[in-house]
């Protein structure tokens, strides 16, 4: 049995570790606070996005009058044979099980669609992400070309896919979380619709975290491309928080005075429901191809980006669970070591004194 003074170093260890995770847990709940707000701000604008697009469609043909093809490419149906999955965890640890339930999700999905003999182009976002799949899966190997003509007045560049393997990785996106830019986001959605319409990918899925609230989350595997349903998630499949998790998040939460109900602007919202609905006949300056030539990418940017930016809150809030569970944790182990080296001081006492007893008695 250890003696007094192990038990001492190690209650002072253990309350420096609570110290840590104590102060960790009041950041992250900071950061929470920050994250939903940023979520619910941007939400008016994707609503307006796709009640414009909405709108747009209920007035006007998807198919050209001449040609006979839809007039976006983003809204063509092909067979899936080369798929796309955006995977988004997180960028640090000790969020409990956040990062490996969406890699479980990923796995999942990958599982299923490579034994439907299915090609999988992965794009990791976090840095948990990228470090998983760097090492398991190759890069995707791209040879960029260009031809000059009319005596080099004019130059015609073209990338060309080289697949090696049935997995690999496409694109890793480093500090996209921690900027959480929609600058950056608008060019990472610009190549993914470029290489949809050219062909090179048939479908494009996004497995992140939904964020509703601290105890209304849930892991989804959700459809991008091509769009079927303006303004609606098509989801593919989801995975709920279970009854531990979330009586853990609400005791975490309300240590730190976070409310547990979706953060909702009634007044934003139902302002922005309400935009482009009105069932009169709407005067569009443009023709309906430039219109979706102009909106439908900033849709699937804007659908990206609110991914972003719910997974960037989940990950706070698990967070925060993870690290208030470690300091009561710590607590509770605070508390067993203290009686531990109670009662082996006390021993130690006792034995002195029966000692200190049966000199006496022998004299």
């Amino acid at each position: 049995m250890a003696n007094v003074l192990d038990l001492r170093r190690r209650i002072r260890s253990v309350k420096n570790t609570r110290q840590i995770t104590k102060a960790m847990k009041m950041v992250s709940a900071s950061k929470l606070r920050r994250a939903q707000d940023r979520t619910m701000r941007a939400r008016p604008y994707a609503e307006m996005l796709s009640n414009v697009l909405e709108s747009l469609v209920r007035r006007t043909d998807l198919y050209n009058n001449e040609t006979g093809e839809i007039i976006h490419p983003l809204l063509v149906e092909r067979e899936e044979k080369n798929v796309l999955l955006i995977v988004i965890a997180g960028d640090k640890g000790f969020a409990g099980g956040f990062n490996s339930n969406i890699g479980k999700a990923a796995q999942k999905f990958i599982t299923e669609r490579t034994g439907k003999g299915q090609n999988v182009d992965l794009e990791p976002v976090g840095k948990k992400a990228i470090g998983f799949y760097k090492k398991r899966f190759p890069a995707a190997n791209y040879e960029k070309t260009e031809e000059h003509y009319d005596n080099d007045l004019s130059t015609h560049y073209e990338t060309i896919r080289h697949r090696a393997q049935q997995i690999e990785v496409a694109a890793e996106h480093l500090d996209l979380l921690l900027k959480a830019d929609f600058g950056a986001v608008a060019e990472i959605a610009r190549d993914i619709i470029a290489r949809y319409e050219r062909s090179e990918i048939d479908a494009v899925y996004i497995v992140y975290n939904e964020f509703k609230s601290v105890i209304q989350q849930r892991i989804v595997v959700e459809k991008l491309l091509p769009i079927r349903k303006l303004g609606s998630h098509e989801i593919t499949a989801s995975e709920e928080m279970t009854d531990e998790q979330r009586e853990a998040a609400v005791k975490a939460a309300a240590s730190e005075g976070i409310s547990t109900h979706a953060s909702e602007d009634k007044e934003a919202e139902e302002e922005a429901k309400k935009f482009g609905t009105a069932d009169v006949d709407y005067i569009f300056d443009q023709s309906p191809e430039e219109i979706f030539r102009n909106l439908m990418p900033r849709y699937v940017t804007t659908q990206i980006f609110h991914a972003l930016l719910e997974s960037v809150a989940a990950e706070h809030a698990a967070r925060m669970t993870a690290t208030d569970a470690a300091t009561k944790n710590a607590g509770d182990l605070i508390d067993s070591l203290s009686l531990t080296m109670n009662r082996v001081r006390q021993a130690a006492i006792t034995k002195e004194i029966i000692e200190i007893v049966s000199g006496a008695a022998a004299l």
